[in-house]
This record gives C-alpha cells, sequence and structure tokens, in this order.
C-alpha cells in the first residue's frame, strides 16, 4: 500500500492547479464509496474502477481529489462519522453525551456496515490501520480533554484512569450500532443511560 503523510490522511484539499473543486462531486464519489462497502465488499475489494463507476465519474476526476485509494476510504469514513458537535463547557456530564450522540446520528447508523466491513481490513492492513488511527485520534482527544477538565473542575475523581474511561465511552456504542449486541438495551436514550452508568463510578 502507497504510504501517505498525515497531512493528506486528514482530508486537504487535493485539486490540479486551476480546477475548482466541486463539493457535490466530492460527496458523489464518497457515497460511492460508501454504498460499495455497505454492499459487503471488502476495501480491498473496492477499486477506483468501481467507485468512479458506482459515482459516474471517470478515474481522473478521483485521482484529482486523493493520491491513492486508502486516503479515499480514509475520508469515506470522515463523511460517514460526521463532525464532532461544539461542546458547550458547563459539565462534564452534557459534553460527554453530546459526544456519544455524535457517534450516533441517523448517518452514523445507516452505515454502519461499512464500519463492520473496515474492521478485518484494519486488522490486515498496517497502513490503512495507521491512517485510521490518524484520523480517529483527534475524536478521541476531545473526549480526554472533557474528562482531565472534569479532574480539575472537581466533578471527576482525581485517580480517573482517563485511557480507560475513554474506551468504556466508545466501545458499547460501537457494538450497539454494529452488532446489535444486546436488544435488551433500549436505543432511546442510549447515550445519557451511558454516561450516567460510567460516571457513576467516575464521578468525584
Amino acid at each position: 500500500m502507497n504510504a501517505m503523510n498525515t497531512s493528506t490522511a486528514a482530508g486537504q484539499e487535493r485539486k490540479a492547479p486551476g480546477r475548482p473543486r466541486s463539493a457535490q462531486a466530492d460527496e458523489t464519489i464518497l457515497d460511492a464509496v460508501l454504498a460499495l462497502l455497505g454492499e459487503g465488499q471488502s476495501a480491498a475489494a473496492v477499486s477506483i474502477e468501481a467507485v468512479a463507476a458506482r459515482a459516474g465519474v471517470g478515474k481522473a476526476t478521483i485521482y484529482r481529489r486523493w493520491p491513492n485509494k486508502e486516503a479515499l476510504l480514509i475520508d469515506a469514513v470522515r463523511a460517514m462519522k460526521g463532525p464532532l458537535p461544539e461542546l458547550a463547557g458547563h459539565s462534564v456530564r452534557e459534553d460527554l453525551i453530546a459526544l456519544v450522540q455524535a457517534n450516533r446520528t441517523a448517518r452514523a447508523q445507516r452505515h454502519s456496515k461499512v464500519t463492520a466491513c473496515l474492521m478485518p481490513e484494519l486488522l490486515r492492513d498496517d497502513e490503512l490501520s495507521r491512517m485510521y488511527r490518524d484520523f480517529i485520534e483527534p475524536r478521541r482527544e476531545v473526549t480526554r480533554q472533557v474528562l482531565r477538565r472534569g479532574i480539575e473542575t472537581g466533578e471527576l475523581r482525581p485517580d480517573l484512569d482517563v485511557e480507560l474511561t475513554q474506551i468504556m465511552l466508545s466501545a458499547p456504542g460501537m457494538m450497539q450500532s454494529i452488532f446489535h449486541f444486546n436488544l435488551a438495551i433500549p436505543e432511546d436514550r442510549f447515550a445519557e443511560t451511558l454516561v450516567d452508568a460510567v460516571l457513576r463510578g467516575a464521578a468525584a
């Protein structure tokens, strides 16, 4: 797999000089990637040719925007997850609920199959796994910052394990979204229920 630097993986605009980039074309191409993955194709099986055909564009249009397939896949995951919310910063509980809910939007739920299809590829392909971590790490860091702030303000225990708590807040949502792991847990108010359960052990 071709290596690429972090700035490229972070989704900087890739366009030829003098050729304005179309946001609509970007969205169409990324939706085509997600559609192919959602149909059960592995990341390895998804080709630029197949994406171009599904999106109704030429391969050159894709390569003007992304240097390789791996960068395209990561941007597709980014589009699937969407942006993080702006946090009010009034309380740790409110901010954590907002972060959990951000990963459970209608779009994220609709594309849960895509994440499931990508997981084996992330285990097999070190470069793709690195690129995914480069993308997801800033999102994790936002949660860490909220937890650290809670320790500083006295809302959370001073001995709280920030890394473990971050995992406890993210893993259940993934399990429920992708695998519907426990049908006894209602979807309604899932974020509030999860955060309150974690805070029962994490609160000061």
